[in-house]
């Protein structure tokens, strides 16, 4: 059976623990690389990734990442030519960008680092070339994910000392091919 969309979960990332996939991730504002935790990410929901722009970080257009993988949960099938685009992005708020992570696709229980990890959230991830492809055919190539495989996404947020702005986000998405 073909790839469906529940077969693909989009997981917050973890710095502690021994193995990806091993450990839970409470704090999306922790979600700063090295390993793909158990916690997926609440799709449409405010803040499910970053927390909000206050006054004076929008002032001092302080700039933060996040870390988040992308997992081929199908039993068997490899999720082929994955690409990553931001295809909605609020107007008149910080400004997005998305970058791939230099470490290739792994499996979900690799002992090893499957991510760069950064200090904190301020710290840009050493590297990665961040853009903002707003069309699947401008998109980032992730390659091919195999099945229990996962990838990393870096997440760029710019404030830009805009106004205020309620329910300011963006959407990332990813698109690939599939065997039937």
């Amino acid at each position: 059976m073909a790839i469906v969309a529940g077969d693909i979960l989009f997981k917050l990332s973890i710095k502690t623990g021994s193995a990806g996939n091993s450990l839970a991730q409470s704090d999306v504002n922790a979600s700063l690389g090295k390993y793909i935790s158990t916690t997926q990410i609440t799709d449409a929901t405010l803040n499910n990734l970053f927390d909000d722009v206050s006054g004076d970080e929008n002032a001092a257009s302080d700039v933060e990442y996040r870390c988040i993988f992308v997992h081929n949960a199908h039993a068997t099938l490899t999720w082929q030519n994955v690409v990553a685009w931001l295809s909605a992005e609020v107007g008149g708020g910080a400004n997005a960008a998305i970058a791939i992570d230099d470490i290739a696709a792994s499996p979900i229980g690799q002992a090893t680092a499957q991510a760069d990890e950064v200090a904190n959230e301020n710290t840009a991830p050493t590297g990665e070339a961040f853009s903002s492809p707003t069309t699947k055919a401008t998109g980032l190539a992730l390659g091919n994910i195999a099945a229990g495989y996962c990838r990393a996404i870096w997440v760029k947020r710019s404030a830009a000392n805009s106004a205020a702005l309620n329910n300011d986000g963006v959407t990332v998405r990813c698109e690939g091919d599939t065997a039937a």
